[in-house]
């Protein structure tokens, strides 16, 4: 009875515990072994103290997970923070009444907290005009370039010598498609690669008004002759049968890392996974550049994620999100995130211990995104984009490069509809929030 009675009062002591603590809902759109390591994030940050519990819930895609938190705030119902991919900025920051701005919560919170401590490339952002901070950085990448040193030297080419210009892409396409190499280059993200950092590494605007950043009233200008030779390129690489389309995502990366495809462009996070599943040699470098366009190449730019948090809350809860976000931003853990992913590390503390640890040496080609990104001080074509309802701007882009390749539009005619539909979009955007 006495042994009974005891247990009895263990339960009742654990269970007053874990009513204690404070549960923190973290919706993410993280897979594999990215997923993996988010879920260790928030085991770590829950063993470190007693009083809140983070508890990740992996919600879908970006644009399902961002859907789903807007309809759960609707309801009553919006988890503590979601994680938000960069083309959501403008529509998050537009929805004022549903969000907690970082500052602001962690001024709240009275958790120390300095914006300058954050790598500039990835916070800048993710802050308003200013200089406050919005949201918080959390998986920032940028595209890079693969290449599958076996499949070079099957084709009698330098392993060591990737391609630096399209010029010199083609040469080396021609002779690897020789050597039998059935898909010789496939690329993830085709918006964010070819026509959003297409613009940024070549210094051209994607739209007016600084790409959205300056303000409302922007218009998409991706139908230049630069973005519309570009995409004729992609649709003769496709002809010659060096260019294999692979989707709107990451559906790419594995054409790469199963040595279906020789070349790759795609997220420098895509590293973790290719070093995990490929069974050959390859490189990380930069994103090839037309060297007929002057001054290219200039800056890629940053794609990935950040955290927003949700009103509605406690401040017991916010305060919690709080003392997260500092956990998150410690050096060694940012280090390590990006060692193991790809991801570009978020604070100049991490990128210098990093650096300091030998690993870039160790491990050539870690460090090609952020050399990337800082490759040339950004312009205001180069330092990110801030369009409305981007989500479905992107989607247009993506539509339209598939007609031109499969035939339907010339890339002319394409692209001159991308920026038709794209624009109809920011205008129907502005007009539900004209307070900017």
């Amino acid at each position: 009875m006495k042994f009974k009675l005891a247990a009895v009062a263990l339960a009742a002591t654990f269970s007053f515990a874990a009513q204690a603590q404070t549960e923190i809902q973290w919706w993410h759109s993280m897979t594999g072994a990215n997923g993996d390591r988010v879920n260790a994030m928030a085991s770590g940050f829950n063993a470190s103290q007693k009083d809140y519990k983070v508890v990740p819930v992996y919600k879908g895609s970006y644009g399902e997970s961002m859907t789903a938190a807007i309809a759960a705030f609707r309801a009553g119902k919006a988890p503590n923070i979601v994680q938000v991919f960069e083309v959501g900025t403008a529509t998050m920051m537009s929805a004022k009444g549903a969000i907690v701005p970082v500052y602001k919560l962690m001024k709240d919170s009275g958790v120390k907290f300095d914006p300058k401590a954050y790598v500039s490339a990835v916070a800048g952002y993710y802050t308003d005009s200013k200089g406050n901070m919005l949201s918080f950085p959390f998986n920032s990448s940028t595209p890079v370039f693969y290449i599958n040193k076996d499949a070079f030297k099957k084709a009698g080419l330098d392993p060591n010598a990737a391609p630096k210009t399209w010029k010199e892409f083609a040469a080396v396409a021609g002779k690897l498609k020789a050597s039998g190499q059935e898909c010789v280059y496939t690329s993830g993200w085709p918006s964010w690669v070819h026509v959003e950092n297409f613009s940024a590494w070549h210094n051209l605007p994607i739209g007016t008004m600084e790409n959205g950043i300056a303000g409302l009233g922007t218009k998409f200008t991706i139908n230049s002759k630069p973005h519309v030779d570009h995409i004729q390129m992609l649709v003769d690489y496709a002809k010659n049968g060096w260019f294999t389309y692979a989707g709107r995502t990451n559906e790419a990366e594995a054409k790469f890392f199963s040595g279906e495809c020789a070349m790759l462009t795609s997220s420098s996070a895509a590293q973790g996974n290719i070093r995990k599943n490929a069974k050959f040699e390859f490189s990380v470098n930069f994103l090839p550049y037309n060297d007929a366009i002057k001054g290219a190449p200039q800056n890629s730019i940053i794609g990935g994620a950040s955290l927003w948090v949700l009103g509605g809350k406690t401040a017991k809860e916010n305060k919690g999100v709080a003392q997260f976000f500092n956990y998150l931003s410690a050096p060694e853990l940012q280090m390590q995130w990006h060692e193991d992913s790809g991801y570009v590390p978020i604070t100049n503390a991490a990128a210098e211990l990093t650096k300091k640890s030998g690993y870039y040496e160790k491990n050539p080609g870690t460090d090609v995104a952020v050399k990337q990104l800082n490759f040339k001080t950004p312009t205001a074509n180069s330092k990110g984009l801030r369009f409305g309802n981007y989500v479905q701007g992107r989607a247009v882009i993506e539509e339209e490069i598939e007609a031109a390749l499969a035939g339907k539009k010339t890339p002319q005619q394409a692209m001159d509809d991308a920026v038709s539909r794209g624009n109809e979009i920011l205008r129907k955007f502005e007009s539900t929030n004209k307070g900017g």
